[in-house]
């Protein structure tokens, strides 16, 4: 093998799991390449970290598509003690690219890390004690490191305003701590790097912490129901692998369970719907004609859009309603979908305000979403603060009855999210749907108001938004009318 070089994110990757880090050196075909919301995250960073720069008046920004061209640049230009953004260090095989590098005196400098999260994270302290590690083999005084991140009570007025956009905090003292036994750590990972044969790693809660990895093989060879699918089985899933328990089924019985993960078990040895009729009756009893079956699809950019709105706030941009006058009614369908940039949420309060009835529950699936999207409408539009008040007042959460394993199919896989039920229920699904997802949704929104698109592709994401937001709340529909339909059988 040719000389390593282990940078920032092989190091961080390497903490997650070794086995993550020899598959980037030696079989990259496996680990899996970013999705597109993956990607929307990684984009948005770039501009977050740019939007940064202005902090540092003065900065000099470093071309970064140019690895040597990189490093000699940044040679010459730490001779000029300017501040300089996307600098890079390379030295006795690592290597890391710092977001800032700010002069402190004559001979100090400060690191200084932008992330687009709104708190300082551990894996954030990780990274930073890295770099550093990285800056001061190659000779450079570092002062103090600092963590610059999005404030999440910043609202937008006109441009956006760095100073007041960003809050920055000094992590040098928690980077003191992690940097504690870095070069074993990075030693160690030199060898696993080095290793003929890929390191044997189980499958735990470092699959997904602090990223989900792109590293799919390790699940290929699970069995149906393993062991992984059980319903908020958080550290039981690791222990019970740990100790050879591959499947649900095959759980000791003194292994203490949750009510509703014993019903999981219980349906997967039986192959029966568990059914509590009488839950279920009332749920659907609960229901005040006419029933309105709503879903909103939403964005919630790091960098607020529109003016009077925080970071990561949801902006909702489109919503299906299905309208069932009486049980015995054909459902009316009614949608909105915002056209163009600017802010979507006055036409689309406005065509809310036409469409619902003052009487009526109005179903949804996991009513905190809606409900949250509700009250933040309600802050940056007071005017319907009562209506949208009686509107939350009226809200029915489908999900209930799901997440309380009133119902419970093993074909749900540990699953109470509509994605699991409407299949599990019904037998119909988003499979084979252009946007499957409320990522793709979002992402598919964003595209079309990039005004990057010609006639035919603008209509034809409409067109998909249309069917991916109308089958949430027809699903819904199918859904309940299921729930009745249950007799004197315990399968559907």
């Amino acid at each position: 093998m040719k000389s390593i070089l282990l940078s920032k994110s092989k190091y961080m990757s390497g903490l997650q799991c070794s086995k993550y880090l020899w598959l980037l050196f030696h079989d990259p075909s496996k680990v899996s390449q970013p999705d597109a919301s993956t990607q929307h995250v990684f984009d948005e960073g770039h501009r977050i970290g740019e939007l940064a720069w202005q902090l540092f008046p003065n900065g000099v920004p470093i071309p970064t598509d140019d690895f040597r061209g990189n490093l000699t640049q940044t040679k010459d230009l730490l001779k000029k003690r300017q501040p300089l953004f996307e600098p890079a260090v390379f030295i006795e095989g690592i290597y890391s690219r710092l977001d800032i590098l700010n002069t402190v005196g004559s001979d100090e400098w400060d690191i200084v890390e932008v992330k687009g999260s709104t708190k300082v994270k551990d894996e954030n302290i990780n990274d930073v004690s890295f770099q550093r590690l990285c800056a001061q083999k190659a000779g450079l005084k570092i002062r103090k490191c600092f963590l610059v991140h999005i404030n999440n009570q910043y609202v937008r007025s006109g441009e956006i305003e760095s100073q007041k956009f960003f809050a920055t905090e000094d992590i040098s003292a928690e980077v003191d701590t992690a940097s504690a036994g870095i070069e074993d750590r990075i030693k160690a990972m030199f060898d696993v790097i080095s290793a003929t044969d890929c390191p044997d790693m189980l499958i735990g809660g470092h699959c997904g912490e602090p990223y989900p990895c792109p590293v799919t093989s390790c699940w290929d060879n699970l069995p149906e129901h393993h062991i992984f699918e059980l319903y908020r089985g958080g550290k039981k899933c690791s222990d019970l692998y740990s100790q050879g328990v591959l499947t649900i089924k095959d759980i000791p019985d003194g292994f203490k369970l949750s009510a509703s993960q014993t019903i999981q078990k219980e349906c997967i040895a039986t192959g029966d719907a568990h059914i509590e009729k009488e839950a279920i009756a009332q749920f659907i009893n609960s229901l005040t004609y006419p029933v309105y079956y709503f879903d909103f699809e939403t964005i919630n950019p790091a960098i607020p859009l529109y003016d009077g709105t925080r970071p990561f706030q949801r902006i909702p941009f489109q919503f299906s309603l299905h309208v069932v006058a009486t049980p015995s009614s054909t459902p009316e369908h009614y949608s909105f979908l915002a056209d163009g940039a600017d802010d979507p949420r006055p036409k689309l309060l406005a065509e809310m305000k036409r469409l619902f009835g003052d009487k009526g529950s109005i179903v949804v699936y996991n009513q905190s979403f809606e409900r949250s999207v509700m009250q933040e409408l309600r802050e940056n539009f007071p005017e319907y603060k009562d209506w949208l008040d009686g509107l939350c007042s009226r809200l029915v959460d489908l999900y209930e009855p799901f997440r309380n394993f009133q119902y419970y199919n093993l074909d749900q896989h540990g699953s109470a999210s509509i994605k699991e039920v409407l299949p599990a229920v019904t037998g119909k699904s988003y499979k084979g749907m252009e946007i499957a997802h409320g990522d793709d949704a979002s992402l598919a929104f964003f595209a079309l108001t990039s005004g990057t698109l010609n006639t035919e592709e603008r209509k034809t994401i409409q067109s998909n938004l249309e069917k991916y937001c109308g089958l949430d709340t027809e699903g819904m529909i199918w859904i309940v009318n299921q729930l009745k339909n249950i007799g004197g059988t315990t399968k559907l």
